[in-house]
């Protein structure tokens, strides 16, 4: 008798595993095309709205992202679970938000936002000029605590200020600024202090991360190659407007020393962030289908070699971000979205 609820009791754990396994391999499946074999255990952690840059906390254990959801008409700051669960709101609430990031310890983050202007969303882009992005002025830089109290302002000019990460190392900041009347990379201490701005090339350059040992910089970056770019962006730049049809990737020292173009591939490329090695970027462009706008995540060695394709995906995929131990990958993707422009956080377990 003891012998046959023994069998019975393996028997059920046995057929539960198997369900649960099954359950699992069906919905990664569901939501990882062919061909992505750098990608397993697929985990959808938004549903509905539009959903981005998503940000491991120092601990590794949060998630901090912008949203437009529920109430909001334009984007509002988030942390999450890793799971996707208890989701807060951390920002006002008023404004547009842009650009979260934790900070060492946890307990603060920051983030740009509009609501120092207003309480309402500012006006749309003006899509008459074609695709373009808007450099809002009214962006500057909080500081701020998980329950949505501002700390202090970290970075505040008349121009856009925004797009500010924070080195793993825990002591620099970068962010992009219009203060001098061109987009440029400026990095400060984490209160703010100590202004120091890097790069002074005509164009846009922004979306920087450092590398996980805090000694390099990745970003994109927009410099026109000829008479005619430069005249349409000096044009668009009067509006605060960009257009960001073809940008690349370029990697520089963190003191900015030692700059040189990653990739060469004449779209849009953008979003880049190191593998923890250093020595690979991963970043979002639309390199294999520009004409349709579809944009993927690639692969390519900092000294430009070794481009490889990771997502293939009919849609949209950016905003990649790895964990500090290169296991984990985050996302924002279209894929598996249940209507028009929707995006979402998406979780994987990173295959070498």
């Amino acid at each position: 008798m003891k012998n046959l609820i023994l069998w019975t009791f393996f028997v059920v754990l046995s057929i539960l595993f198997l369900a649960i396994t099954t359950t699992t391999d069906t919905i990664d499946s569901q939501l990882r095309f062919d061909g992505e074999n750098h990608l397993s255990n697929i985990r959808q952690l938004t549903f509905g709205g539009t959903n981005a840059e998503a940000y491991f906390s120092f601990r590794q254990d949060q998630l901090v992202f912008q949203s437009t959801r529920d109430e909001f008409e334009c984007d509002q700051i988030f942390t999450m679970n890793l799971d996707g669960s208890d989701v807060r709101l951390v920002s006002t609430g008023k404004g547009r938000t842009t650009c979260a990031y934790f900070l060492p310890g946890d307990s603060l983050i920051l983030y740009s936002s509009t609501h120092a202007a207003s309480d309402k969303c500012p006006p749309p882009v003006d899509r008459d000029r074609g695709y373009v992005w808007k450099l809002y002025d009214e962006f500057d830089i909080y500081l701020a605590r998980l329950d949505g109290t501002i700390v202090k302002t970290l970075a505040s000019s008349p121009m856009y200020d925004a797009e500010a990460t924070v080195s793993p190392t825990g002591d620099r900041i970068i962010f992009t600024s219009l203060r001098d009347g061109d987009p440029a990379l400026y990095t400060m201490n984490l209160d703010g202090s100590d202004l120091r701005k890097l790069t002074d090339r005509k164009g846009y350059e922004g979306g920087a991360f450092y590398s996980l040992d805090g000694t390099q910089i990745v970003y994109r970056a927009n410099y026109p190659k000829d008479e005619e770019e430069l005249a349409d962006y000096e044009r668009l730049m009067k509006d605060r407007m960009l257009r960001p049809m073809r940008l690349e990737v370029y990697v520089m020292d963190a003191d900015g020393s030692n700059l040189h173009q990653v990739t060469q591939l004449g779209a849009a490329s953008f979003a880049p962030f190191f593998h923890p090695d250093g020595k690979r970027i991963i970043f979002s462009s639309n390199y294999a289908d520009p004409d349709r706008r579809i944009f993927n995540l690639f692969m390519i060695n900092t000294d430009g070699t070794g481009l490889k394709q990771i997502t293939h995906n009919d849609s949209f995929d950016g905003f990649p971000v790895f964990s500090n131990d290169g296991k984990t990958l985050v996302w924002a993707s279209g894929r598996n979205a249940q209507s028009p422009r929707e995006i979402n956080v998406f979780i994987a377990d990173w295959v070498e």
